[in-house]
């Protein structure tokens, strides 16, 4: 599996340091580089807390309707259940590493899933998929809750993960994005 992907529409980069498979579940560890204007919308993780450390550039973290902005050599832990998001609002690419405890391998595909689908042409222009029901199950999966006014989505994205389940569109884009090593030989031979 690629230990480095790259969004190619929005340039974001991310590098697996430690994954949930590695690591037994204790851990995931990624290295983000964060294009200018790019961050997440406002949401909470349940089964998770996050901690964000700048290696270099200024991230700016909302956390509790906190404004924190964070450089080189500072860093945050955002708890399960806290409403949070990032961003980058300067002008130059943001480095940091994300660590979240434990390991989420959800996490971590629904990454690999957008980063794909950005590939392959199926996001907008932010990086964003065009498909509402992809969206329901990268959300699902990456344990990615809206808060704020975000929330009044909660059960229309409900609708759309059950729908997606009859599809079978999870295990489509997993199996499309998300493949082992040894899967990816085989398929190649």
């Amino acid at each position: 599996m690629n230990k480095t992907i790259t969004n190619p529409i929005i340039k974001d980069q991310v590098t697996f340091i430690q994954t949930a498979a590695s690591t037994n579940g204790r851990i995931t560890t990624l290295q983000v580089t964060l294009m200018p204007g790019g961050g997440t919308p406002l949401h909470y993780h349940r089964n998770f807390s996050e901690t964000f450390v700048v290696i270099e550039g200024i991230l700016t973290i909302v956390l509790k309707n906190n404004i924190i902005t964070l450089s080189a050599g500072q860093k945050i832990t955002v708890e399960k259940g806290q409403s949070h998001r990032f961003a980058n609002r300067s002008s130059l690419p943001v480095v940091f590493t994300t660590i979240i405890l434990p390991g989420s391998e959800g996490f971590e595909n629904a990454l690999r899933v957008l980063y794909g689908l950005a590939g392959d042409q199926k996001t907008d222009k932010k990086g964003i998929p065009k498909s509402l029901l992809v969206l329901a199950v990268i959300s699902k999966i990456s344990d990615m809750h809206p808060a704020g006014a975000g929330i009044l989505l909660t059960p229309l994205m409900g609708t759309f993960n059950f729908v997606a389940g009859l599809l079978g569109i999870h295990k489509k884009l997993t199996a499309r994005y998300c493949k082992t090593e040894k899967l990816q030989q085989h398929v190649n031979l």
